[in-house]
């Protein structure tokens, strides 16, 4: 699978699905950046000309100078750049025991109890939300992140994007004014900033380079081929893999938006997605059970549960999407509406588990339909060594 970067010939503009209507006061919701999987795939099926199911990873953060390298959202299990410890895996976990609620998850605390570490550390205070594929990759090994990766440059911002804001008019025809009904709207467009860009990795291949639009106003990006991030991708993924083979509490670390399907088992022993009248968003997978509390008291310590300890999460991430559907009629041509917003688990979110579990969406005898979600990008898993007690 092919890696390509998106590189915007201007700004992008991007909306969620919350309705608006021109006039006073009137703002068009920006949706979250980086941008969903179904508007990259919407994108590619339109450079290709092709209305086919597509693979892609990402969308993720690429900076193309000196180099290119990806980025990936900062791990929300931090108190500053001191990672966390859920409390059944913790030294000194016994001291907070009585505090604990055994029917939630676990909390999590910082390494050493009596040197709480500061939310904001020493210096400038700036801490960057992205952090490199080295960071990243010594994450995975160590639970840890070296500070230097943290910190930002004088020349830095946390985000490499700002937004702008855009007023849209229309005017009175024969006239120089705006109209006074259903005349004006305020939008937030997206302008990344220099030697910045969105990488994917696709199923196909494209031509490089190639122009494309993206986003809302007919805005375009320029796709280029870039195969020095494969080397980047595999080797997360190949210490990822030997993570999850250890078979020992790990950290599954989110990259992009999780999406997670609610699923069952039939009276035949089959899996199905619920997909009707039942909730998808939720902040961790659903078969994921929490696990039974206080490991630490367990006569012996290798019959630990496998489940759920806790989790890391920030605000849910509304992804709206749209559902293609046939026209019967001879002469119609495709069209698509809108379907139910979902709101998902944010990047950077972390869960602690007593044993790797994998998700019910990467199975094989699973709905086309939910294996759709893991095929446009969502719920991408990294798996992380916890940080040492």
């Amino acid at each position: 699978m092919p890696w390509y970067t998106l590189t915007p010939t201007d700004v992008w503009l991007f909306r969620d699905a919350k309705p608006f209507a021109p006039g006073e006061r009137a703002w068009a919701s920006g949706a979250s950046f980086p941008p969903n999987g179904d508007a990259i795939a919407a994108a590619i099926r339109q450079l290709r000309q092709q209305d086919d199911h597509l693979t892609l990873r990402g969308p993720f953060l690429c900076r193309t100078q000196p180099q290119p390298e990806l980025y990936f959202p900062s791990p929300l299990g931090f108190l500053g750049t001191t990672p966390l410890i859920p409390y059944p895996w913790h030294p000194q976990g016994d001291r907070i025991a009585a505090l604990w609620d055994d029917n939630a998850p676990a909390p999590l605390l910082p390494p050493n109890l009596d040197q709480v570490p500061e939310a904001n550390p020493k210096g400038d205070g700036k801490l960057r939300q992205y952090l490199p594929a080295a960071a990243i990759q010594t994450y995975l090994e160590t639970g840890t992140i070296p500070d230097s990766h943290w910190r930002l440059g004088d020349d830095e911002d946390k985000e490499p994007w700002s937004q702008e804001t855009r007023s849209h008019n229309a005017i009175q025809s024969e006239t120089r004014t705006v109209k006074l009904a259903d005349g004006y709207f305020v939008e937030n467009a997206i302008r990344l900033h220099p030697n910045w860009a969105l990488a994917i990795q696709l199923d196909c291949e494209l031509d490089s380079p190639s122009t494309l639009r993206l986003g809302g106003e007919g805005h375009r990006a320029v796709l280029e081929r870039c195969d020095p991030l494969d080397a980047q991708w595999q080797a997360l993924q190949t210490q990822s893999h030997a993570n999850f083979q250890r078979q020992d509490p790990s950290i599954a670390y989110l990259i992009t938006p999780g999406v997670f399907e609610r699923h069952h088992t039939s009276k035949n022993g089959h899996n199905h997605g619920f997909r009707t009248g039942r909730a998808t968003c939720r902040p961790y997978p659903w078969e994921w059970k929490l696990a039974p509390s206080r490991h630490q008291n367990q006569p012996n310590p290798d019959q630990r549960d496998s489940g759920l300890v806790s989790f890391a999460s920030g605000s849910a991430v509304p992804i709206s999407r749209r559902l293609r559907q046939k026209n019967t009629s001879p002469n119609a041509r495709d069209s698509s509406v809108p379907a139910p917003q979902v709101f998902a688990a944010p990047p950077g979110s972390l869960y602690y588990l007593n044993q790797p579990q994998p998700l019910y969406q990467d199975r094989d005898d699973i709905n086309p339909k939910t294996r759709r979600w893991r095929q446009l990008g969502y719920s991408e898993l990294l798996w992380v060594v916890p940080p040492p007690s």
